[in-house]
């Protein structure tokens, strides 16, 4: 028989708290749905979902939009033919 662990770490509260309300409406504790998380890491040796960093926060993207509020604070933006249309 297998014997059970305790695992501690730290979360936002509400976050917690939001998560606990979700895997109740699904009919699960905290605990049943990280388990059935390790449990699914564990077979398939992945995560099961995708993990990425959203491109808009990269570092190329930021220099490019601080360029852009420094040319609008500056008097040169550009308007944009959407933004125009409407505008009408």
């Amino acid at each position: 028989m297998s014997q059970i662990s305790n695992v501690n770490f730290r979360m936002d509260s509400d976050l917690k708290n939001d998560m606990e309300q979700v895997c109740s409406d699904m009919g699960l504790t905290l605990t049943a749905a990280f388990t059935i998380f390790a449990k699914t890491v564990t077979r398939e040796k992945r995560i099961p979902f995708e993990v990425t960093a959203d491109p808009f926060y990269s570092d190329s993207n930021m220099r490019h939009l601080r360029r852009g509020m420094q040319a609008l604070n500056d008097g040169k933006g550009v308007e944009h033919p959407l933004i125009e249309e409407q505008e009408q």
